[in-house]
């Protein structure tokens, strides 16, 4: 993913140092144990275990079909489970998918086919649905509604035990129909993008309190809207409904109810360009840092709100530079 960021940006790193010292992080994966089939899959949804498999399964579809069509069928099966592995699933097919679709040859290659089969398998593997989730229904932009969003008083233990605690909170069903729903499925790509960038904003104020959680509320969405050109426009709209309902569960977990001021950060930081939040982020490392400052620069070249750039150096400062801190 963070990879995918720094060919595409052309950022001044040493991709293939950065790569073998990420490398050294990684656990070999395990052999497959068991074959998946297409038609008897549900059974292996959420099944961590299954991972070796998921990932044998859609190499051998990416392999004899078009990766297109193997993502559109398994598109609106995994996203009920979006918020699987806090959403890495998603992200990481978003860089796959965005990958392949800006590369120069007639074909994806081998390797990003792989990373595709990747993503698809990790976010099949650790699936998870929530409950609560409704049809939006209320009257609130995506600014308010996200910000509106009921906070968990005990935001403590690690992102299953939060989510377990948020399906059974009385609000969060109210809270998340409070988003204005879309008329048509053509006004869900500037839906998507107001998201966006409320999640960039919010992290000016709420990132401290879970520097790598809050990112995705932004990087989730934004891996969504990367992938809409593929999927048939009949998909769109449960695709904004699933994306909202990850953005909004993450900022009920693991934002504060009080902010930090957003002003004392912008001024901290001092002015800078896209170039330069990118750069900045590429010298830090951190995977989480490189994939939200290209999420926030595109948001700046929407909005030309500046604070937006602010928001890369924020998470730089809050997240330990690669190699470091045990990243």
């Amino acid at each position: 993913m963070a990879v995918e960021v720094m060919v595409r940006r052309g950022l001044d790193i040493d991709v293939e140092g950065w790569v073998d010292g990420y490398a050294h992080r990684l656990a070999e994966l395990p052999r497959p144990n068991e074959t998946i089939h297409g038609n008897e899959f549900r059974s292996a949804l959420g099944a961590a275990h299954r991972l070796p498999d998921w990932t044998a399964f859609f190499r051998h579809e990416l392999r004899e079909r078009l990766w297109s069509e193997v993502l559109v069928e398994w598109w609106p099966r995994l996203l009920p489970g979006i918020i699987a592995g806090s959403t890495h699933g998603v992200i990481r097919v978003g860089h796959a998918v965005r990958a392949i679709r800006t590369g120069t040859d007639a074909a994806p290659n081998i390797e990003t086919l792989d990373e595709l089969a990747h993503g698809l398998a990790f976010w099949a593997a650790r699936y998870r649905e929530l409950a609560g989730v409704t049809s939006l229904g209320g009257r609130l932009s995506p600014t308010q509604a996200l910000n509106g969003i009921a906070r968990l008083d005990d935001q403590s233990g690690l992102i299953a035990h939060r989510l377990n605690r948020l399906e059974r909170d009385p609000r969060w069903a109210s809270s998340l129909r409070a988003l204005r729903p879309v008329a048509t499925a053509d006004e869900v790509p500037a839906r998507l993008e107001a998201l966006i960038d409320t999640a960039v904003a919010a992290y000016l104020e709420f990132g401290h309190a879970s520097p790598v959680l809050l990112v995705h509320a932004a990087t989730a969405p934004n891996a969504v809207r990367q992938v809409l050109p593929v999927l048939p426009s009949r998909q769109w709209v449960p695709s904004l409904t699933a994306v909202w309902t990850a953005a909004a569960a993450i900022m009920a977990a693991y934002a504060p109810s009080e902010p930090t001021s957003r002003v004392d950060v912008v001024d901290s930081v001092g002015p800078l360009s896209p170039l330069d939040a990118l750069q900045r982020a590429a010298e830090h490392g951190d995977e989480h840092v490189l994939k939200f400052a290209d999420t926030a620069v595109d948001a700046y070249d929407r909005t030309g709100d500046s604070d937006l750039l602010a928001a890369t150096v924020h998470a730089g400062r809050l997240l330990p530079p690669f190699g470091e801190g045990g990243r």
